[in-house]
């Protein structure tokens, strides 16, 4: 049976936009103090898949094969379009925005907790996750990834607007200042590592999604078709 070329190009494009090499950065260091931040600049030139993976509360193997001990603060991440006082978060969908720390209530929801791959150490006999999972597709454009302390939260969380409208900090001068389980959080430092991973997508926009699910469709049934009328 011998599959028409126009069927087997339009097969070869949809399978090659959902193929792309991905490239991983591994970042270690520690917050200076619960008030720190560090930021990390992304600089895309066309459209990616941006996933990134905290290790430092309850530790793991990083993707540069680092064993990253836990016992760092719980992580606030967040990440924002552009740099300085004017960068904006970013939202999903929904509005929701591109921001969590364990202490916040948007943690679990959608999908932010990080646990596995990092670790989820037993405190006051339960296991904890406090690490985070954050994935997105952002276009070309440069953007900013923050972690701080989980208590020192980007006010733009809350109001959606820029990080120039400063911090709500409730650390009271502590790393990790909640209490987990019941008792203090045994988190001492303010130790990180942060993956971030982008993959270059150039996946049809979704407007275009069903002309081609229609366009494959309609050459099947017209291959179908043409060797039926064959064997007749």
């Amino acid at each position: 049976m011998k599959i028409p070329t126009a069927l087997k190009l339009l097969f070869l494009w949809t399978a090659g936009t959902a193929i792309a090499a991905a490239n991983t950065v591994s970042y270690t260091g520690t917050l200076a103090s619960p008030e720190s931040t560090a930021e990390f600049m992304l600089t895309l030139t066309q459209r990616y898949l941006v996933t990134m993976q905290t290790y430092g509360f309850g530790g793991g193997t990083n993707a540069a094969n680092m064993v990253i001990s836990p016992g760092g603060t719980d992580p606030f991440l967040g990440v924002f379009r552009g740099t300085g006082p004017t960068a904006g978060i970013r939202h999903d969908g929904s509005g929701n925005p591109f921001g969590t720390s364990l202490d916040l209530t948007n943690y679990g929801n959608p999908n932010f907790l990080g646990c596995p791959p990092a670790g989820a150490p037993a405190i006051h006999g339960s296991p904890q996750c406090g690490d985070i999972t954050m994935s997105m597709v952002l276009f070309p454009g440069t953007y900013t990834v923050l972690l701080s302390d989980g208590q020192y939260v980007p006010e733009a969380v809350f109001s959606h607007v820029t990080l120039g409208a400063g911090f709500s900090d409730l650390t009271v001068g502590n790393f990790c200042n909640i209490l987990i389980n019941g008792i203090d959080c045994p988190n001492s430092t303010g130790a990180y590592a942060l993956d971030i991973t982008t993959t270059p997508t150039t996946l049809p926009e979704p407007n275009m999604l069903a002309p081609l699910v229609l366009g494959m469709a309609g050459l099947a049934v017209w291959f179908r078709k043409r060797n039926s009328y064959r064997k007749i």
